[in-house]
């Protein structure tokens, strides 16, 4: 699945992802400028040092071309079932190339499927790792509702919503994606090693650091740019206001992705980020439905939603007015319900004698009442229809 990148130029990246980090965009600069194979030679003091390059930053390069071994690290991961893509491969996702210089230098990545063909529809589902049960709750129903709907659910494999997200797609035997912010070959976090395993056999799993690689703080924040660059768009499932899941979603929306929140309590402090999000004009979602209708393609819409309402409120107006016009308690004769209504008697009478066949009101004698229960029945009918938003997909 991989393009015509010349295998030197795939080595020299493979040896940049041990020598640098991931989402440097100065080591993006030097690459676009002189090229995989200069960068390595320059960098491993082999060539000209790449301009502006400090001694501090030269000297932590040679320290780690100790141990490159580019040879053995695709090995590392060919035995895993995975392979390293590179700009220009085929199964590249051109969508990554938005994030300029900040660009991934390769991806590691464990799994049969296309990465280039499961990204062009794909939605990350992100949120806070100490979730409430609402959180795992809503962010599984949208992991299976955007899997059954032939989305891809992209997230971090991290404890709480991502994870519910992951399990939820793959309940529902769609695709899923982790973007890790260590080696594909290092489960992280240990207890989601299990998970993490059945993602690489249903999905995929991503990854900027090579085998081995260890996450930090830093590599977490910089790996939300991946998630945020791959897909359509970004929906945040609870967040404090620290949360990473927010980083994700603002550079989502820096990337003119869709960003996206689903609502929780006024009072939970891990809804209180994404209420904040909504307020910097993110989209109020609640459902798979309406997470298509954002991300989707023309017609992708999501269905009417509809209400409960009374009978009489399907009743034609002038029938409307004359029940509203009858007494409640003992009611009223036809002249007091006439002048309540401000209709002729002979239209009165026949407005009351449509609604004593429908189960409205009753007469006794010259006097008209309202029913019992009857008149309060519950039905169902659209409550019109919200407008149709149509967002472009990136």
């Amino acid at each position: 699945m991989t393009g015509a990148v010349p295998a030197g130029d795939r080595a020299a990246r493979v040896a940049l992802t041990r020598l640098t980090e991931p989402g440097d965009e100065k080591v993006g600069r030097w690459l676009r400028q002189m090229g995989a194979e200069a960068l390595v030679r320059g960098l491993t003091g082999a060539g000209p040092p790449p301009a502006g390059a400090g001694e501090e930053r030269l000297a932590g390069c040679r320290a780690r071309a100790a141990v490159l071994d580019p040879v053995a690290d695709l090995g590392t991961v060919a035995r895993l079932g995975g392979r390293f893509l590179c700009p220009g491969d085929r199964e590249w996702p051109r969508q990554l190339d938005d994030l300029g210089d900040a660009r991934p230098i390769g991806l590691w990545v464990r799994g049969g499927a296309d990465l280039r063909l499961w990204a062009l529809r794909s939605v990350a589902v992100v949120g806070a790792r100490a979730c409430s049960d609402y959180g795992s709750h809503v962010a599984a129903v949208l992991g299976t509702g955007l899997a059954e709907r032939g989305w891809t659910v992209v997230s971090g494999a991290a404890y709480g919503v991502d994870g519910a997200a992951h399990r939820g797609a793959l309940a529902a035997g769609g695709a899923t994606v982790a973007v890790l912010a260590c080696g594909v070959d290092v489960p992280y976090p240990r207890g989601h090693t299990e998970l993490i395993d059945r993602i690489a056999e249903q999905g995929l799993v991503l990854a900027e650091l090579p085998p081995g690689g260890h996450p930090t703080r830093s590599r977490f924040v910089l790996r939300n740019r991946v998630i945020a660059a791959l897909t359509r768009g970004t929906v945040v499932v609870e967040a404090e206001y620290r949360s990473g899941s927010l980083v994700t979603a603002r550079r989502a929306r820096q990337l003119g992705r869709q960003t996206m929140g689903i609502p929780g309590p006024v009072t939970s402090g891990l809804s209180a980020g994404v209420h904040e999000l909504l307020r910097e004009e993110a989209h109020l979602v609640t459902d798979a439905d309406e997470i298509t209708e954002l991300v989707g393609g023309i017609g992708e819409l999501s269905p009417e939603r509809r209400g409960p309402v009374v009978a009489r409120d399907l009743l034609p107006p002038a029938a409307a007015a004359v029940l509203e016009a009858v007494p409640a308690g003992e009611g009223g004769d036809r002249d007091l319900i006439a002048r309540n209504a401000g209709s002729s008697r002979d239209g009165t009478l026949a407005r009351l004698q449509e609604l004593q066949a429908l189960g409205f009101v009753e007469r006794h004698g010259d006097q008209w009442q309202l029913a019992g229960p009857s008149s309060t029945s519950v039905t169902r009918k659209p409550l019109g229809r919200r407008p149709s938003v149509r967002r472009g997909g990136s």
